[in-house]
């Protein structure tokens, strides 16, 4: 199914969405990396407010290449998801409502998307360049010392992504290899 959703995104929108479905989201999402999640994760421990609102937010595993002129950010592809995997559960419990990224994700991370309602999206890896167009604004929020792992607020347009685990903890991953296998094997 075809969804068109909003950041930040509620617990009922969240709830409403379907591993498999694409989605295009229009709003305020925040970037993050490893050094940037190790950091707010640093911050928790000692106590201190994190740089961006958890509460219905979505973060994206990006660290954008240089921007060329006239636009808002470069080449804005995903990273790999499970190297943020120590730290999501965490932030889930503070109110992360979605996370975009690619690859799988641990056990930990699938429990605390059902936990918390949550959903975890896929964005297109090798598509940075077209990712890109759906970028209306980016700014630097916190530790720009961390250069293109600073983390970002990005205004979104239609951006694609494809929701791969959902607030139910179906994930696309596992069933579509268990339908090719049908498809190509036979295999149940």
């Amino acid at each position: 199914m075809e969804r068109y959703i909003q950041a930040p995104i509620s617990k009922e929108e969240a709830a409403g969405l379907h591993s498999g479905d694409y989605v295009y989201i229009t709003g305020t999402i925040y970037t993050a990396r490893d050094a940037a999640h190790k950091r707010m994760y640093e911050a928790l421990e000692r106590g201190e407010t994190l740089p961006l609102p958890m509460e219905g937010s979505m973060i994206y595993y990006m660290g954008p290449s240089p921007a060329r002129e006239g636009r808002p950010i470069g080449s804005a592809g995903p990273t790999t998801a499970s190297r943020m995997d120590k730290y999501a559960p965490s932030l889930l419990d503070l109110g992360l409502a979605g996370m975009i990224g690619k690859g799988r994700r641990s056990d930990a991370v699938r429990e605390a998307i059902v936990r918390n309602g949550a959903v975890y999206f896929a964005a297109v890896g090798g598509a940075g360049a077209l990712l890109s167009k759906s970028i209306t604004k980016s700014e630097v929020v916190a530790y720009d010392d961390l250069g293109t792992e600073a983390i970002r607020k990005l205004e979104v347009e239609n951006f694609p992504a494809i929701v791969v685990i959902d607030s139910q903890g179906n994930n696309l991953y596992d069933t579509a290899i268990k339908e090719y296998a049908e498809d190509v094997f036979g295999e149940a």
